[in-house]
């Protein structure tokens, strides 16, 4: 049967709405399963002014068998076995003949009781007593209090509209009865709805100016860019971020279409844009990769007959851009080497000193960068973008529009005729900022990047700021995922360990907590964002378990173990080759360390073993130090078979010491030699779940 549920609110931040719905979701689910009404189905829908859910549920919770229980056995029998005076009053009271009792065992003991069949309750009886706590538990980044009320919420609740099969569900909630009436657009058609099921609530909504479905929405806008940019046979300058904002943002999605005057296009794409995004949340149009004259927007309105919209926002975007070819020329009249003089007086964080504090470590590790990844051709450039990278910060274009550091950087050292090289690795140190954003395309951007993310997650680890669920003030996870996803998109040979360890040496004098301490820490954080990655690209947990155990320095060494994991699935000798790594780590365990004496090797299938092993090992070993640990998987495969007939054919724990402690000694070193490869025994085999 169909439930329906809407809180309407006052307008909710984009990022609110979306937030809250997967709380609702999620609460919903579990107070509904908890109460036996598992819904069929579960759809969340809405808007900045509505949270909606929609879902199946039954007519009520499944009836159940309850036990009544009364007096303890020794108090309702008599040594007779016969009812006392207890048992009797007992069953009165639940309207029973005495001899319908009967005994029931507790873990306290035996009593006497009886069975029942206890009604379920209604759907609706459920929805009442549960929906108010619901609500309740939304929580939200910032929350208000409005009139006389003490219950917070994002933004204040209007109104309530709960259905569950047509009928109302008159739910209370801080004052307010839940109704079958909501209302549209809150401009354009404000009037009262009245609605008795989820289409005619879809559709009325409709008719009055709002679509609750935001993929509907999204869908409106995309065939509304469409249709505006087919004559011009351009598109929009790609903004995921704006458009997911917006889409939230509005209930009747319009797409508008404005201009500006061709002298401003004189201004690189990059400011051109994001001085539409930053304030109005206009969308560039571009053609090859240049702006043209002309903007989308997207505004909450079911049309704009006499243009209002549009002159409106083109007034203010011309502002806005005379602005930003004011900051444009007058920052390019001082060189960036003068800004890097005065950097001294701009705090990167109160116990790690200044940007240019910062500015020598990162002409350090990129230097050691360099060297490492033998890129010594680029070092020259890297120290100086280096130098130049944070420059920008006193820019007034930065200053106005913070989202083009970086960027912004890198556009006037290409105006004041700095290397390409330079100017690339300053425009992209700061990417990836998040899971979704474009990574470093250059070598010396990638280079740059690294250096500048472990500096900050190193110092601020080293000044004891810590992480706590979603608490991260600094960015470190942020930071950690950047330099693993870059290093194993370059496929940079880079040991994690060592670079660590140059940052906190060209940080030693500024650290509060001990060494030792940061380098765990660090290599946590790099732990914790790798599995993520792995997690993201579908590896399972016991996949990114035993291609970690080995260690974590080299993240390409790493990957390609995990890979060389997944591979080995589709081995025939899959399951049996597990099987028989875990064989061996269990006879190992506990076992006292021992040396190996081959003179000591009695049998014809533990000498086999031995020799068998000392090839594939220096095959093997060869493999992995060239980072072929798919290659090194393949001729370790081969330890099976003499390894089969070892165990077949050769009693491990012989009755003599010395032979017993040297066939643990060579399985020892066989499970060496398959643990620099993976921890096998970490994988979990179907059979194992069954």
């Amino acid at each position: 049967m169909e439930f329906l549920l809407e809180i309407m609110t006052e307008e909710l931040p984009s990022s609110h709405v979306r937030g809250a719905l997967v709380q609702l979701e999620e609460r919903f689910s579990q107070e509904m399963n908890a109460a036996g009404l598992k819904p069929g189905s579960l759809k969340m829908l809405g808007t900045c002014r509505r949270l909606v859910l929609l879902a199946d549920l039954g007519a009520s919770q499944p009836d159940q068998e309850e036990i009544v229980t009364g007096p303890p056995r020794s108090a309702g029998l008599a040594p007779d076995g016969s009812f006392t005076k207890a048992a009797s009053g007992f069953a009165r009271s639940h309207g029973l003949d005495v001899d319908n009792l009967q005994l029931i065992k507790t873990a306290r003991g035996e009593y006497l009781g009886f069975k029942r069949l206890k009604k379920g309750k209604s759907t609706p009886e459920i929805l009442i007593e549960k929906l108010p706590a619901i609500i309740a538990s939304l929580s939200f980044p910032k929350t208000m209090r409005w009139a006389d009320k003490s219950f917070r919420f994002s933004r204040p609740v209007k109104s309530l509209l709960c259905l569950f099969n047509g009928e109302v569900v008159p739910v209370s909630f801080e004052g307010l009865v839940a109704s079958n009436k909501t209302s549209g657009h809150f401009i354009h058609s404000p009037e009262v709805i009245t609605v008795n099921n989820y289409q005619e609530y879809y559709q009325d909504l409709k008719n009055n100016f709002v679509l609750v479905d935001p993929a509907e929405r999204k869908s409106r806008i995309l065939d509304q860019f469409e249709e505006k940019l087919a004559g011009l046979k351009a598109e929009i300058y790609p903004d995921e971020r704006l458009l997911e904002r917006l889409l939230w943002n509005i209930e009747c999605p319009l797409v508008i279409m404005g201009s500006f005057p061709d002298s401003y296009l004189t201004l690189p794409l990059e400011v051109l844009s994001t001085a539409m995004r930053e304030g109005q949340e206009l969308f560039s149009v571009v053609k090859g990769k240049k702006q043209l004259p002309c903007f989308l927007g997207i505004a909450d309105a079911p049309s704009d007959p006499k243009n209002y919209i549009v002159t409106g926002n083109e007034r203010v975007l011309k502002a806005r851009l005379e602005d930003a070819r004011f900051f444009w020329e007058n920052d390019l009249r001082i060189g960036l080497p003068e800004r890097v003089k005065q950097l001294s007086g701009v705090v990167f964080q109160e116990k790690l000193g200044s940007y240019a504090d910062k500015v020598l470590r990162l002409q350090e590790l990129v230097a050691y960068i360099s060297e490492r990844l033998g890129f010594r051709n680029l070092k020259k450039d890297l120290i100086e973008a280096a130098r130049l990278s944070k420059a920008d910060l006193l820019t007034e274009m930065v200053r106005e529009f913070p989202g083009l550091q970086g960027k912004v950087g890198g556009l006037y050292a290409q105006r004041q005729g700095w290397p390409e090289t330079v100017n690339r690795a300053i425009y992209e140190h700061y990417l990836p900022e998040s899971w979704e954003d474009q990574l470093p395309d250059s070598t010396a951007g990638a280079i740059l990047s690294i250096a500048d993310k472990l500096d900050t997650m190193v110092g601020i680890s080293g000044t004891g700021c810590t992480i706590s669920g979603s608490s991260d003030p600094y960015g470190l996870r942020r930071s950690a995922l950047g330099v693993a996803r870059i290093i194993l998109n370059k496929k940079f040979h880079l040991s994690i360990r060592r670079l660590i360890d140059k940052s906190v040496a060209l940080l030693a004098k500024k650290l509060t907590l001990p060494e030792e301490q940061v380098k765990i820490a660090c290599l946590g954080l790099m732990e914790g964002r790798l599995r993520f990655i792995f997690e993201k690209n579908g590896y399972s947990y016991d996949l990114i378990n035993a291609a970690l155990a080995p260690g974590l320095d080299y993240l390409d060494y790493v990957e390609a173990r995990i890979k060389a994991l997944s591979s080995l699935k589709s081995s025939k000798n899959f399951e049996r080759f597990i099987l028989m790594v875990k064989r061996v780590k269990n006879i190992l365990k506990d076992t006292p360390k021992a040396k190996l004496d081959p003179a000591r090797l009695v049998d014809k299938e533990e000498k086999e073993l031995y020799s068998a092993l000392k090839i594939i090992k220096k095959n093997a070993e060869k493999m992995m130090a060239e980072g072929d640990f798919a290659g090194a998987q393949k001729i370790i495969f081969r330890l099976q078979p003499p390894l089969n007939n070892f165990f077949d054919r050769v009693l491990v724990m012989a009755e003599n010491k010395k032979i017993r402690n040297n066939r643990l000694a060579l399985l020892a070193q066989v499970q060496s030699l398959i643990d620099q490869l993976a921890d096998y025994s970490q994988i979990v085999l179907s059979s194992e779940n069954s």
